[in-house]
């Protein structure tokens, strides 16, 4: 047989046929492009469960899982070493952390639905309590005791009080009350979470009824400011009144110590008076006991001169010197004999000497 005739007699291979891989290559792409979609958002935990070498952040611990149980091993902040795919990590933050708990509707007693747009929660987990906690509530232990509790909590408070009080009257203490309220469960049921402090947003409220509120504010300032205005008015009259009995108490003073001076140079005028009274009463003293003891010693001196002899010699001067000349028949019964005089005055010696110092005594006091 020609050997030509035999290649043409023999069977021909056609080109190659892809219809079935091209299907295989299809259903692989499709299940790639579902992997894909399941492996990218889970690409974190992915990595997280490949890697040998991760990093817990300051201010963080780490908390691992073997096959979903919770290992009681806890990180500090570095870098640290763990089984890939077998064990799995996450960083828990230790330090204060603010939590935003938003849109929080409820209704008062009244039946007025208000929103609290945002409620901020500060809280820390302690770093003792975080595998008890996350034992118990998980990672998102804070969407348990804070999210969901600041939800009921603040619903109670408003289903039990009117729009005013929500709104107005007692809007400072909700604060306070929500932290007290979280901070009493979570000692009671998770101990390692701390409340720092609850900060509450004015609640939003229908427009109709914030009209009705800020009107009635606009009235409470006007009311307020009248009132103020009136305690200006109080506080510039009592201050004037104080002005004036200043004033008053000053002008008193003055008097009272003008009052004392004067009073004081009395005094001192009436002791001059004084003194010049008892130094004249003194010299007036001093000057009737020297007339009297000079009145004295003249009795003494004219008692030692009463004698007949002096008396005689007197007369006789006296008769002496008087110039007149009687005549006539019948001399005055006044010229009577000498020797019947003396002895007149000898039998009266006494009493006429007393007369005559008494005389003189008298006149020289009356002379004084």
């Amino acid at each position: 047989m020609d050997p030509q005739q035999q290649r043409t007699g023999a069977p021909q291979r056609g080109p190659p046929q892809f219809g079935d891989s091209s299907s295989i290559l299809t259903v692989l792409l499709f299940f790639l492009a579902i992997l894909a979609l399941i492996a990218i958002p889970l690409s974190s935990n992915i990595m997280n469960s490949l890697s040998i070498l991760h990093q817990v952040p300051e201010g963080h611990v780490g908390v691992y899982w073997t096959g979903g149980a919770l290992l009681q091993t806890i990180t500090d902040p570095g870098f640290h070493l763990k089984m890939p795919l077998i064990t799995q990590y996450e960083p828990v933050q230790v330090t204060l952390q603010t939590d935003q708990v938003r849109d929080i509707p409820c209704g008062t007693k009244g039946g007025v639905m208000i929103n609290f747009e945002k409620i901020e929660v500060v809280n820390r987990l302690g770093k003792g309590y975080v595998y008890e906690t996350l034992l118990n509530y998980g990672v998102q232990y804070d969407k348990t005791w804070i999210y969901d509790k600041i939800h009921h909590e603040i619903n109670q408070f408003c289903s039990s009080r009117t729009l005013q009080e929500v709104y107005i009257d007692v809007f400072y203490q909700i604060g306070e009350k929500m932290k007290d309220a979280l901070q009493g469960d979570c000692t009671r049921y998770a101990p390692g979470i701390e409340i720092i402090s609850v900060r509450v947003t004015k609640p939003t409220i229908p427009q109709s009824i914030r009209r009705n509120f800020e009107h009635m504010e606009e009235e409470r300032s006007k009311v307020l400011i009248s009132i103020e205005r009136q305690r200006v008015v109080e506080k510039e009259a009592e201050t004037t009144k104080k002005i004036a009995i200043s004033e008053a108490e000053k002008n008193a003073k003055v008097s009272k110590i003008l009052m004392e001076q004067k009073l004081m140079e009395k005094d001192s005028a009436r002791q001059q008076q004084e003194i010049g009274n008892q130094m004249y009463m003194a010299h007036e003293n001093i000057l009737a006991d020297a007339a009297f003891y000079r009145a004295m010693k003249e009795a003494e001196a004219n008692k030692l001169k009463l004698t007949p002899q002096f008396l005689e010699l007197k007369f006789i001067e006296a008769i002496a010197n008087n110039t007149k000349i009687f005549f006539g028949d019948k001399v005055p019964n006044m010229v009577l004999d000498q020797r019947l005089l003396g002895n007149f005055l000898q039998r009266m010696p006494g009493e006429m000497a007393r007369e005559v110092n008494s005389e003189k005594v008298s006149r020289e006091r009356l002379e004084i």
